[in-house]
């Protein structure tokens, strides 16, 4: 494992949180069981392609630093998770193995033949790629040069948060009331107050007030059903299975500040996929907290570059020797 502590840069981000000037191609994804995923591609079509996976409670609009930095010479693809932005649910009940198929046929949707994709998932975006190669094994190579894991976690994400920090010290309780707040069925208020709670937990005292707008707005506009849904399903997650599957360059990105899923999930995460012999490396981002994207983006961009650029070099060696 190569470990780094990249800059991040607070100032300079919060041009990036604007809306792409590039409009994206939409294209409409319809599941087996009457859901729908709302898809969009930015960039150039025959441009290697970056698939963002965002997490709970964001939509397609999140990866706005990500999409202004690589959309002007890659084909950068994101989508809306079932239930999140305009994505529907199907009749399913909502699982981590949803999330695994839909990202699957997202990547047939979306990535043209002898294309491989640079995957980046935040938080439950990550544990939707460890899902999908758990039971997509034999796409990970075929598909994918490399993949990010940013502020996420493997397993026990509920009952290892550090969301309630005050109950850190009562045996017990902080799972069980953290379940009860994540799975709330019921609207943010985009009072004062809420805001400063929601800068507690998801990102750090240093964040702009722009990045702290630009995160609570998107979160706030979850439908609040779907928020409760998806926020009960991820106190079942566990997705250590598919790490062995993870063939190709791995970088985990971590805010030190991180709350939500603290330092410790990404030592375990990179120690998980060392013991599965994969290359990996962690890049902490200092001061940083769980909306690492939006917060350091200059820094995480860097990260998605570098990998991008390590993973497609993988891919031209291993075809050679192939």
């Amino acid at each position: 494992m190569t470990t780094s502590r990249a800059v991040a840069s607070v100032d300079s981000d919060d041009d990036l949180l604007l809306e792409p000037s590039v409009a994206p191609d939409v294209i409409p994804v319809v599941t087996s069981d009457g859901g729908s995923l709302r898809v969009h591609a930015y960039g150039p079509e025959d441009g290697d392609p970056i698939v963002l996976i965002h997490g709970w409670t964001c939509r397609i609009e999140y990866w706005y630093p990500q999409i202004n930095a690589f959309a002007k010479r890659q084909r950068v693809i994101a989508y809306d998770h079932r239930g999140h932005g305009e994505s529907k649910l199907g009749r399913n009940r909502v699982s981590v193995e949803m999330l695994a198929d839909d990202l699957q046929a997202v990547l047939d949707a979306t990535v043209r033949p002898g294309k491989k994709a640079l995957l980046v998932g935040h938080s439950m975006g990550g544990m939707t790629i460890m899902e999908w190669a758990s039971r997509y094994p034999g796409n990970v190579n075929r598909l994918v040069s490399g993949i990010v894991l940013a502020s996420t976690g493997a397993d026990r994400i509920l009952k290892d948060t550090a969301a309630l920090p005050i109950l850190g010290k009562v045996n017990g309780v902080r799972g069980v009331l953290t379940k009860a707040v994540v799975a709330a069925p019921v609207p943010l208020p985009p009072l004062g107050a809420v805001k400063k709670i929601f800068q507690y937990r998801a990102l750090s005292p240093r964040a702009t007030n722009a990045q702290v707008d630009f995160c609570f707005d998107i979160v706030a506009a979850c439908s609040p059903i779907s928020r409760a849904r998806w926020g009960l399903a991820l106190g079942r997650v566990d997705v250590t299975r598919g790490l062995e599957n993870m063939n190709v360059p791995v970088t985990v990105v971590a805010g030190t500040y991180d709350r939500l899923t603290p330092m410790s999930h990404s030592h375990k995460l990179v120690a998980q996929l060392e013991d599965a012999g994969v290359p990996v490396r962690l890049a902490s981002l200092p001061g940083v907290g769980h909306m690492s994207n939006v917060e350091a983006a200059t820094a995480f961009n860097e990260e998605v570059a570098r990998l991008r650029v390590a993973g497609r070099q993988q891919s031209r060696y291993g075809a050679a020797a192939g």
